[in-house]
């Protein structure tokens, strides 16, 4: 990686890399509120029932879907992804946190990386891959 025309075309990749990650990182995050509010694609509940809508871990549900839908198209990402980094650091310190230390034991790791992904995408937008990009050209 020494050679600088590898490292500008590398570089070039950034602002494509991002939309990348923001979709990557959308994707399966919406999984975790799908598999909450539908059991899919697959039930997290016993007997494959659903989470009420109506508590805590249904209005999660309804975040990690729709506003990872939003986030997976890119349509209003810095507000959405604001939303969804403190939606997931309230969920590590209040689900994951009492639960020792360190995240690898308290099966937090997920909301945590999700929680500083979602920040940096809060500050950074959703690259020239998504609908924020879209309606800033045809403004």
């Amino acid at each position: 990686m020494n050679d600088p025309g590898l490292v500008s075309r590398w570089r070039a990749w950034s602002p494509y890399l991002l939309s990348v990650l923001r979709i990557v990182t959308a994707f399966l995050f919406m999984q975790y509120g799908t598999a909450k509010l539908f059991a899919f694609p697959g039930a997290i509940m016993p007997n494959g029932a659903t989470v009420p809508v109506a508590s805590l871990p249904g209005v999660a549900g309804v975040l990690e879907t729709f506003g990872g839908a939003l986030v997976l198209v890119g349509l209003f990402t810095r507000p959405v992804a604001f939303l969804l980094s403190g939606e997931m650091a309230v969920a590590y310190f209040i689900g994951h946190a009492p639960h020792g230390f360190w995240p690898v034991l308290n099966q937090g790791a997920p909301a945590a990386l999700y929680s500083f992904v979602f920040l940096y995408l809060s500050a950074e937008g959703g690259g020239p891959w998504s609908l924020d990009a879209l309606r800033g050209r045809s403004r």
